[in-house]
């Protein structure tokens, strides 16, 4: 293991914010070792006493913006590792606030200019001051003039300078805290940490490739573009580039204006159902979602169109997946729970080994409760969040994307309540869930998986005769060498000279080795 101090201090400063905000103080763990209970106690000292009267959501959501975009972002990845670091840590998480101070607007201009090649005021009629500043990115409204002289409103979207440096520099640190973990600590291996910071570097990776964000706004706006009453913003690819994404400026009200949506007239229980039906319509007819589905992230345009908005995360299933998951949720709704087991198994989450019947037993025991309760009580996420506890008394192995996917249910979920405290889920799912259903899993769909079946035979059947030349061409091969011997051309065989050679000197030096030792063993035994 490699070590370096800056990684060491830039840990220690962490630690010391955190210590300042009351992060510590949020530490319940009776069970602890004596060491660690005394050093979280020393850390305690150090507490400001105007933290004391935080709730834990602030607590952590100012210690992580004082530290910075990575840690912002750490926080915001652990929330959605619930198998990691708790459910009730992840809960507190997930309200984490990303809300860093703006950068300058001269340092925006630049960064634009230097993304796009060419300056501003060739590029933009007006360029304002920043509205909306977050760890990795702030957003300004913008003006263009299109070739036919109009000029339409714009948001551009603009990656932090330095903000890549400093996410490099500060992963250092988390991989130290990882490998040191798995190293030290053998309870946390299962849990894979070194694979936990990996995983977040390439979705930061991927997050501050503003490319990537706009392909995905594309997919999805071909995803949805029959979908009444859901859209995206329309990318401007022309003054799109890895550091700056402009997009159309959407005129409407944020989500998390619950009281100025009702003040405009909007029908608040419509409202909550597009949230949720727009979020089941895109997991299992796209296989492609929005997974930061936040109020801060949905906007209402007058006419009740919701437009989503910061597609910096999305997730996917595949059409496998999909369809687990559609009857894992109608097995529920059918009380058929011999079957939502069944699912589990021979979709590989739930290891050969274990017994059907007991599990079938266990998913009875999150079922039935929601049958003797009024549906709006329901809640989706929460019966997701049981089964994945459930299933890891049975050695379910983590699944990422699943875990992406109750996570947003759990936002979605929580947006479409505070529009409709007395949301169905169930009814309001059921739409889109059965209609699902009765496509790919009745009849027509049976015909449809037979005729991908058929498909794929006839291409088998038409590469028939390219496998018959090469399995020709190989016997061939085979029967020369058997009658000739195997020969290599003149580089080959000097290749494999000095691979023997050095093999050669190798084993020499390591018989040496083991000669010396051995001799030192038998003289200290000697004396």
């Amino acid at each position: 293991m490699t070590f370096s101090v800056m990684p060491l201090l830039r840990l220690a400063k962490a630690g010391f914010v955190m210590a300042r905000e009351g992060v510590f103080g949020l530490a319940h763990l009776p069970d602890l070792p004596a060491g660690p209970r005394f050093a979280i106690a020393f850390a305690r000292l150090l507490e400001r006493h105007s933290v004391r009267d935080k709730s834990a959501e602030l607590r952590l959501s100012d210690a992580l913006n004082r530290l910075g975009p990575s840690y912002v972002k750490l926080g915001q990845f652990l929330a959605t590792r619930a198998d990691v670091v708790g459910k009730e840590a992840a809960q507190e998480l997930s309200a984490l606030q990303d809300r860093l101070p703006a950068f300058s607007h001269e340092a925006a201009v630049k960064a634009v200019a230097d993304q796009l090649g060419a300056p501003v005021e060739d590029l933009f009629v007006e360029f304002g001051e920043s509205v909306a500043a977050a760890s990795i990115a702030q957003v300004h409204p913008a003006t263009v003039r299109d070739k036919d002289g109009n000029e339409r409103k714009v948001a551009v979207k603009v990656l932090r300078p330095g903000v890549a440096k400093r996410f490099k520099r500060d992963l250092d640190g988390f991989y130290m805290v990882a490998r040191f973990a798995e190293r030290f600590h053998p309870p946390s291996r299962r849990l894979r940490p070194v694979a936990v910071v990996d995983t977040l570097a390439q979705s930061v990776a991927m997050e501050m490739d503003f490319r990537l964000e706009a392909a995905g706004l594309s997919e999805m706006a071909e995803n949805t573009n029959g979908d009444a009453g859901f859209r995206v913003p329309e990318v401007d690819w022309l003054r799109t580039s890895k550091g700056v994404l402009t997009m159309e400026w959407i005129d409407g009200r944020k989500m998390s204006d619950v009281e100025g949506l009702r003040e405009d007239g909007h029908d608040m229980e419509a409202l909550g159902a597009n949230v949720i039906q727009s979020f089941l319509r895109h997991t299992l007819r796209d296989g492609f979602f929005h997974a930061d589905m936040h109020q801060g992230n949905l906007f209402v345009e007058p006419d009740g169109t919701l437009v989503a908005v910061d597609f910096g995360i999305t997730g996917r299933l595949n059409q496998r997946e999909r369809r687990f998951l559609a009857e894992i949720l109608f097995g529920f709704i059918t009380r058929n729970y011999r079957r939502v087991a069944e699912v589990h198994f021979e979709a590989g989450y739930v290891p050969a080994n274990q017994d059907v019947d007991m599990f079938a037993q266990a998913i009875r025991a999150i079922g039935e409760p929601i049958h003797g309760h009024d549906a709006s009580e329901i809640s989706m996420a929460r019966l997701l969040t049981q089964l994945f506890e459930v299933t890891e008394l049975f050695d379910m192995h983590t699944q990422t994307q699943l875990i992406m996917l109750q996570k947003t249910m759990v936002v979605v979920e929580g947006v479409a309540r505070t529009l409709n405290p007395n949301l169905d889920m169930w009814r309001t799912a059921e739409p889109v869930v059965g209609d699902w259903i009765r496509e790919h899993l009745g009849p027509v769909g049976k015909l449809r998986d037979a005729g991908s079946v058929f498909s794929s035979m006839g291409r088998i059947a038409n590469d028939l005769p390219l496998f018959a030349d090469r399995v020709g061409r190989m016997s061939e091969e085979f029967e020369k060498m058997t009658m000739n011997g195997l020969r290599f051309d003149a580089e080959t065989a000097e290749a494999i000279g000095k691979a023997e050679a050095r093999h050669t000197r190798s084993g020499r030096l390591a018989l040496w080795v083991i000669a010396l030792s051995l001799a030192a063993i038998a003289v200290d035994a000697w004396y």
